[in-house]
C-alpha cells in the first residue's frame, strides 16, 4: 500500500497536483488491535487506557455499549487522545505518511471532538516535516478556536454551504437575507482565514448538490458560479462535476461514474470553464468581496471582486422569470469575462438582461 500510494503521490506531484489524506484520530473500529485486546483481556489489557471504558467486560452492543463512542455507534469506540501512548501512536501515523509517502496534508475527521492540546502537538509535528502541509479540520460550526494559527490552516466551511444551498435551491429566495448570512459567515474569521477556508457545496455527509438543487442544472450552475467567484478555497466533491445525484449517506457516497457516456460532459465543461476563469484571474482568488445589490424580498444579487489591478462584477437572477438588473457603473470598459464581448453602461447605469436562473460575469482592468 505505501509503495502504490507513493507512486500515485509522485505522479500527482509531477503534474502539479497535491495529495491530502483523510485521518480519523477520534475513534477506531472495534476490529483495531488495541480494542480487540481490551475485549479479550479486560482490565489486564495494556491498552485499557487507550479508550474510555466504563466497566468490564466490554459490551459491544448497539445502543448500550459501556464505553465512549462516536455518534453513539458501538462499532466506533472513541480514543483517549489525552493518553500519551495514544498521542504518540497517532502523531507517528501523521509523521509516517508525510515522510515515507510525501503526502501534502491531512483532512481531520470529527476534529471538534478531540482536545486542542492534541491538535497543537499535531500541527507542530506536521509542520516540522513539511511547513507547506495543508491541515483541514472537519468542524461543522464556528471554528475560530481552531484557526488561531496554532492548530488548523482551514476547516470545512459548512456554514457557507448551508447558506448557498438554501438560497439557490428551489423555493422562495431572499437576496437581502442571503447577503446578510454570507456577510455573517465572513465576519466569523479574519481576512487571512477567509482566503483559505475550505468552501464546498456538498460532501460525503450531505446530499449531493445536484439533488439539493432539485436536479435543476440552472440552479446548480448558479451555485457553482458563486462558489468559484467567492473568497476562499473552493472544493468540488468527486462526481458533482459530471452530474452525480444522491440523497444523504450512503446515497451520496456512491461510486464515481467513470463511463464518459453516462457522464454529463456539458456540466463537466462548465466546471472547467469556471475553474479556468478563477485560476486565470488572481482577483477571483484574493480580491475583496462585496455585495453591490441584494435587496430584501428580491431574488437577484450583484457582487464584486476587486483588487488593485482588476474588477469583476457577478450578476445573478435567482428566479424563474426573466429580469433586467440595473446598477450604477461609471466605467465604460467592461467586458463579458467569458465571451470577451464589450458591455457598456448607459448614462452611468449598467443594464444586464438575464434569463430565468441566469448569470453574467463582467470584468475590467483597473491599470
Amino acid at each position: 500500500m505505501p509503495r502504490r500510494l507513493k507512486k500515485l503521490v509522485d505522479a500527482a506531484h509531477d503534474k502539479g497536483i497535491r495529495i491530502v489524506l483523510d485521518a480519523v484520530f477520534n475513534h477506531t473500529s472495534v476490529d483495531f488491535h488495541p480494542f480487540k485486546d481490551i475485549v479479550k483481556h479486560g482490565e489486564k489489557s495494556r491498552y485499557k487506557h487507550w479508550y474510555h471504558i466504563y466497566d468490564y467486560p466490554v459490551r459491544i452492543e448497539e445502543g448500550n455499549p459501556n464505553y465512549d463512542t462516536f455518534g453513539f455507534f458501538a462499532s466506533m469506540p472513541k480514543l483517549n487522545t489525552a493518553n500519551p501512548e495514544v498521542k504518540h501512536y497517532l502523531l507517528g501515523v501523521a509523521e509516517y505518511w508525510l515522510k515515507e509517502v510525501g503526502i501534502d496534508g491531512w483532512r481531520l475527521d470529527v476534529a471538534n471532538e478531540i482536545d486542542h492540546s492534541f491538535w497543537r502537538d499535531f500541527r507542530r509535528t506536521v509542520k516540522s516535516i513539511n511547513p507547506e502541509a495543508y491541515i483541514i479540520g472537519e468542524v461543522w460550526s464556528d471554528s475560530l478556536r481552531w484557526l488561531l494559527g496554532d492548530q488548523f490552516d482551514s476547516v470545512m466551511n459548512y456554514p457557507f454551504a448551508d447558506r448557498v444551498n438554501e438560497f439557490f435551491s428551489p423555493g422562495e429566495a431572499d437576496a437581502g437575507d442571503f447577503a446578510s448570512k454570507i456577510n455573517n459567515v465572513l465576519m466569523r474569521y479574519p481576512q487571512q482565514t477567509n482566503e483559505v477556508v475550505f468552501n464546498m457545496l456538498s460532501s460525503h455527509d450531505t446530499p449531493r448538490i445536484l439533488t439539493m438543487m432539485g436536479s435543476d442544472k440552472r440552479r446548480l450552475k448558479l451555485a457553482i458560479v458563486f462558489l468559484l467567484t467567492f473568497i476562499g478555497t473552493p472544493c468540488i466533491f468527486y462526481g458533482d462535476e459530471v452530474g452525480l445525484a444522491g440523497d444523504g449517506d450512503p446515497d451520496c457516497r456512491k461510486c464515481m461514474e467513470w463511463d464518459f457516456k453516462r457522464q454529463d460532459r456539458e456540466l463537466f465543461d462548465f466546471y472547467r470553464l469556471l475553474i479556468d476563469l478563477r485560476k486565470s484571474n488572481q482577483v477571483l482568488r484574493s480580491g475583496r468581496f462585496r455585495f453591490l445589490k441584494a435587496e430584501a424580498g428580491d431574488s437577484a444579487v450583484v457582487y464584486e471582486r476587486i483588487d488593485g489591478n482588476h474588477h469583476f462584477t457577478i450578476w445573478m437572477n435567482n428566479s424563474e422569470k426573466e429580469t433586467v438588473l440595473v446598477h450604477p457603473m461609471i466605467a465604460d470598459d467592461w467586458i463579458d469575462a467569458l465571451s470577451g464581448e464589450p458591455v457598456k453602461p448607459e448614462d452611468g447605469l449598467m443594464h444586464i438582461g438575464l434569463e430565468p436562473l441566469g448569470y453574467r460575469i463582467l470584468s475590467r482592468s483597473i491599470v
